[in-house]
């Protein structure tokens, strides 16, 4: 037994895509007779990323809404009608036996259709703060995978299990020392290392900050290893030096966390997540660019619980060298911050998702 169907569907950026890719993993390791196929939007990184990951995608004309008036927004009914139709036949062509969708505008169409057709349906929402699409989904799933508490003020709490999101299976234990880590980068031991992240495409105004502190780092005392994103890189490939270590992406994730003492990142819920298991003291600047703000939220969630720092873009100029400061001259605050951190990583989240599909096999 075990020839199940599995239908996928998750997309337009990498928090939406590395969840369902995660999720095939752990469902095809229970099942490995079982068929899957992904649906993502046409023209989304999902086109790429998941025949990469050796899975079969098929691609949808869909797109968001735009908050302005835009050509794209008048083609939005045309292309929610195309969507769903070919959802529809999709669907009646594949004959899931459950539609797992992690979010993105994909999924909308596809689930929807899946639902139509009374296929089981599991969400999985990784932000503090739900996506259009989960929510305007929920009535129609079985089961509601979340990583945060307080979700059902957007979700049935009937329906809710809190799972927390999947990650990367390489950084739930780190096994790789800071000597060798730092050896990777060509990093000097016996000096704090700092680690900036700005999500998987880089982030402008995190890289302007890091240029602009060069010279206070270097007063700090501190190395730096800095992935600036494939965008920015030419822009920033001449600082490169002996203490400042300046990557387009950095493929060996477990590497960086384990040379690092102190993280600057986005806060996005797949890197809020794997930072939870990493455990390092981490200053969180969220993007103020995304939908309902959701980055502010996720590392709110965080500092409430005196987890992290967070400081937001429009204080960068007035407050980071004082808050940089102030967490690496006090070993108080950084154990604190480590130890707080720590306790909200959910280690197993792909599996007890994976548990959640199961009861929904017949």
């Amino acid at each position: 037994m075990g020839n199940y169907r599995f239908i996928l569907s998750g997309g337009g950026t990498g928090g939406h895509i590395y969840p369902a890719i995660a999720i095939a993993g752990e469902l095809k390791k229970r099942y490995p007779n079982a068929e899957f196929l992904f649906v993502g939007a046409r023209d989304k990184m999902e086109m790429e990323k998941v025949p990469q990951a050796g899975y079969k995608i098929e691609g949808l004309w869909i797109s968001g809404i735009q908050r302005k008036l835009t050509l794209k927004n008048l083609m939005f009914p045309f292309k929610l009608i195309s969507s769903l139709l070919r959802a529809r036949n999709i669907v009646k062509r594949f004959q899931p036996d459950v539609a797992i969708g992690t979010g993105g505008f994909a999924s909308g169409p596809l689930l929807r259709m899946a639902a139509g057709s009374r296929v089981p349906c599991v969400l999985q929402e990784q932000n503090s703060y739900a996506g259009i699409t989960n929510k305007l989904l929920a009535g129609k799933a079985q089961s509601i995978c979340v990583a945060y508490d307080g979700m059902e003020k957007f979700f049935p709490k009937e329906k809710i299990v809190k799972t927390g999101n999947p990650v990367r299976q390489d950084l739930v234990n780190l096994e790789v020392g800071q000597k060798q880590a730092l050896e990777t980068f060509g990093l000097k031991e016996g000096r704090k290392t700092v680690l900036i992240l700005g999500g998987s495409l880089g982030a402008r105004r995190i890289n302007q900050l890091i240029e602009q502190q060069l010279d206070f780092f270097k007063q700090q005392n501190v190395q730096l290893l800095w992935q600036c994103g494939k965008l920015y890189h030419d822009d920033y490939k001449n600082y490169d030096s002996d203490t400042v270590r300046v990557m387009a992406f950095i493929n060996k994730m477990d590497h960086a966390y384990s040379a690092a003492d102190f993280i600057i990142s986005r806060s996005g819920a797949s890197s809020v997540s794997e930072l939870c298991l990493v455990g390092k003291p981490v200053i969180f600047i969220p993007s103020p660019n995304v939908a309902e703000d959701h980055q502010t939220k996720n590392a709110q969630a965080l500092t409430s619980k005196n987890a992290a720092v967070l400081l937001k873009e429009a204080e960068l100029e007035s407050q980071f060298e004082a808050v940089f400061r102030d967490l690496t001259e006090s070993e108080g605050k950084q154990a604190e911050l480590s130890s707080n951190i720590k306790k909200l990583a959910l280690p197993k989240a792909t599996e007890h998702i994976v548990d959640e599909i199961e009861k929904l096999l017949k």
